[in-house]
């Protein structure tokens, strides 16, 4: 015998045991049945409520007795985990028809969690009753639980598409599930339609479900063409706003008031986000949020002016909160409880449909065999009341009663005629000559009250009508077309209950189409107004009211002073440009204000702290930027395509051991460089690229150190720059240090500053 390869055996028991837990996740914990729309969970929790007898017009029971009972005998899981399935079955912002009725506080919209279950108290729901419906008439079937002590239903008979009507959600080994509720009444016209036409197409059950029906409400505002295709595959999404409405206040002024939010969105974290919005200016049209809801959700939103557009405001705030969300589709179920399949609209109602039908035919045999059990004991019945003198001598003077009467010749001349005198058992035998063991039993198990009311031509009555409803059941058993007859009459008695006329049946999503978002400049949205941007050189920025005199002193921090400070108004953008190479984009109404130090440019972008802030320049659409590194690369590069949407900036020039050095706005035909050599070169704007992102070429040539500064000038003008004494010193001819681009240039002239900038 060779060595065994330890590495293949545990791969081999490491993959067979992987593969058995994925297997129990997706069968018994994470997909939904498509035929009752239940996990097992869910399954058994029901179950549970059903053998504690909690029907829904009786008591309430404590919630740690149903979850304690369900997990001892069905679901060997936490405690927490069944009473957590089981208050989300209560929850009506949760679930589109409550299959639990929680007396308690079973948390709320805002998020707030269920109290513990010693506090609070549940039954059954009217739906949840629906669901099991027939459940003791054999008409699903029933498994072994955990233990062995008891068995519990492997599917619930569910009388109507509770999967579709209450949707589901979940995450198994390597799939999951989404699905959405929807409308009752409008399930059942497509299931109506569905038995009516079988072939019928998903496009055309779309005419009976146009789309989800979420129990908070709101609006879906996804296109018709997009819902019909997410149906058909079984895979997408829906958008889904928030509904809202403009509130006159009066003399022009007005708010606009939030009554329903989309589904799956806590109220106070959406109020949170609100706020932050407002805080954070991404929407200065909206000056307010209150939260004014009591049993109704009333949220308003107050405008910045009256002025304002709501239908402009509305639209910013449904890209920058949860106002508006986007509820993913995923269509993936167990198909007859074992094979998990992306199903489409119509392939989930045609598994509810044939899962109706199935318990249809297992009701109607379970009530054969009933009728057939109630026959043979009624034709002994009948014998007994037809010789009732020596039944009752056989009773009271046989040692063994029961063996004498299944003896007893009961002779046909003993009989008296009645209008139906044809006794013949449905069951076989001949009940005129002699009884079967069960009549036998069943006479010996009549009370003796009974004999007072043992008449002859009730007895006829009642197996006449057996006979005639067994004949009807077979007659259904043996007809197709009679089977789904008699589920759409189910169907409907169930739409009668549950429609749209019930309380609480009609649709509460509706549907609209999106307006297009129109792209508002910032200038229309902020009131323009002067201000002064002062930022100092440890990065403090504030914006001071009104444009004030440039060299006035200000107020800064011990150790600090100014660094920038220029004239601007509310609604310019501001581009910072990081010694990383970065631009990051500030808006100028969301500065702090200057009766302080203001705040560090850095909490408001993420600028590493080992970053220099290079330079800070008001946006002007259309201009250009002269951008240069240390090590004397650079580019032109468009402002428009600078523009960053996050803190995180946009990576614009690419510096690699050098930092990033120089950012100059092009105004000219010329660049002038200095390098920290103190050599100076000037040559044509035209030999530098534009780009909008990169390392750059080559500006100038150094044997060792890098540039000091670059800038852009018109030739004609002559370049200029501050010599010691402060005085403005112009060079028109610069012949001597013209030469080409990437050259050493010339020794700057006589004047030029020690810093070697040239502003």
């Amino acid at each position: 015998m060779g060595p065994i390869d330890t590495t293949e055996t545990l791969r081999k028991a490491i993959g067979d045991r992987y593969l058995t837990y994925a297997l129990s996740t997706i069968m018994h914990r994470a997909l939904p049945d498509a035929r009752d729309g239940l996990k097992p969970v869910h399954r058994r929790i029901l179950y549970a409520m059903s053998r504690l007898r909690l029907s829904p017009t009786g008591g309430f029971l404590k919630s740690a007795k149903i979850s304690g009972d369900t997990m001892g005998d069905f679901h060997p899981h936490g405690d927490m985990a069944i009473y957590d399935a089981m208050a989300r079955l209560a929850q009506d912002f949760n679930v589109r028809y409550p299959l639990v009725d929680g007396q308690g506080n079973f948390g709320n919209i805002d998020g707030d969690n269920p109290a513990a279950s010693r506090y609070t108290e549940a039954r059954m729901t009217a739906a949840a009753e629906a669901l099991l419906e027939g459940l003791s008439e054999d008409s699903v079937d029933f498994r072994d639980n955990y233990d062995g002590r008891l068995t519990e239903p492997s599917v619930l008979p569910a009388t109507f598409p509770n999967l579709l009507a209450n949707g589901s959600s979940g995450i198994a080994v390597g799939m999951a599930t989404n699905i959405p509720p929807h409308n009752l009444h409008e399930l059942i016209d497509a299931c109506l339609h569905l038995i009516k036409t079988p072939d019928a197409r998903d496009d055309t059950l779309l005419n009976y479900i146009p789309g989800p029906d979420f129990p908070t409400g709101g609006v879906i505002v996804e296109p018709p063409e997009n819902i019909a295709n997410a149906y058909r595959t079984g895979r997408g999404a829906f958008r889904l706003r928030a509904k809202w409405e403009v509130e006159d206040l009066g003399r022009g002024t007005w708010q606009v008031v939030v009554s329903e939010i989309p589904y799956q969105v806590q109220k106070s974290k959406l109020i949170e986000k609100l706020a932050e919005v407002i805080q954070l200016k991404k929407v200065p049209l909206l000056a307010d949020v209150r939260d004014e809801s009591a049993d109704d959700i009333r949220i308003v939103l107050e405008p910045r002016a009256k002025t304002v557009d709501p239908e402009v405001m509305m639209g910013m705030l449904f890209r920058n909160s949860d106002l508006e969300t986007r509820f993913s589709l995923n269509m993936n179920v167990l198909i007859d409880g074992v094979t998990p399949k992306v199903c489409s609209l119509k392939e989930v109602l045609r598994a509810f449909l044939d899962h109706r039908r199935e318990v249809l035919a297992r009701r109607s045999q379970y009530r054969l065999e009933k009728i057939d059990h109630r026959l043979e004991v009624l034709e002994g019945f009948i014998i007994a009341f037809l010789h009732l003198d020596r039944v009752i001598d056989i009773i009271r003077y046989d040692d063994d009663p029961k063996k004498a009467l299944m003896a007893e010749d009961w002779a046909k001349e003993h009989v008296r005629a009645t209008s139906e005198a044809d006794y013949q058992s449905p069951v076989g035998g001949d009940p005129e000559v002699a009884l079967t063991e069960t009549q036998a039993e069943a006479i010996l198990n009549m009370r003796l009250r009974s004999l007072r009311r043992l008449e002859e031509m009730e007895l006829v009555a009642e197996r006449d009508a057996l006979r005639a409803e067994r004949a009807s059941i077979e007659e259904l058993l043996a007809s197709e077309d009679l089977q789904w007859s008699k589920i759409a009459e189910q169907l409907r008695e169930t739409r009668k209950v549950f429609g749209r006329d019930s309380v609480g049946g009609a649709r509460r999503t509706q549907f609209a189409e999106a307006a297009e978002v129109v792209e508002v400049p910032l200038e229309a949205m902020i009131e323009k107004e002067p201000i002064t941007v002062v930022c100092s050189k440890m990065g403090w920025i504030r914006a001071m009211t009104g444009h004030i005199d440039l060299a006035r002193e200000l107020k800064f921090k011990d150790g600090d002073g100014p660094r920038f400070i220029f004239h601007a108004e509310t609604t310019d953008r501001l581009l910072v440009f990081g010694a990383n190479g970065r631009f990051y984009t500030v808006s100028a109404a969301n500065l702090p204000g200057g009766r302080g130090m203001g705040e560090p440019l850095r909490l408001m972008i993420d600028l590493p702290n080992e970053a220099e802030i290079i330079d800070i320049l008001i946006h002007k659409p259309g201009a250009k930027l002269l951008l240069a590194s240390a090590e004397g690369n650079g580019f032109i590069v468009p402002e428009n395509d600078i523009i960053a949407q996050t803190r995180t900036g946009k990576q614009v020039l690419n510096v690699a051991s050098g930092a990033a050095r120089v950012c100059h706005r092009v105004d000219g035909d010329s660049v002038a460089v200095v390098g920290e050599n103190r050599k100076v070169l000037v040559f044509p704007l035209d030999e530098l690229p534009e780009m909008g992102r990169g390392k750059g070429v080559r500006l100038q040539k150094y044997k060792d150190g890098g540039m000091s500064d670059a800038t852009t000038f018109t030739r004609e003008a002559g370049l200029s720059w501050l010599d010691p004494a402060g005085r403005t010193r112009t060079e028109t001819d610069l012949d001597e240090w013209t030469g080409k681009r990437a050259s050493a240039g010339r020794m700057a002239p006589r004047g030029f500053p020690r810093d070697n900038k040239f502003n």
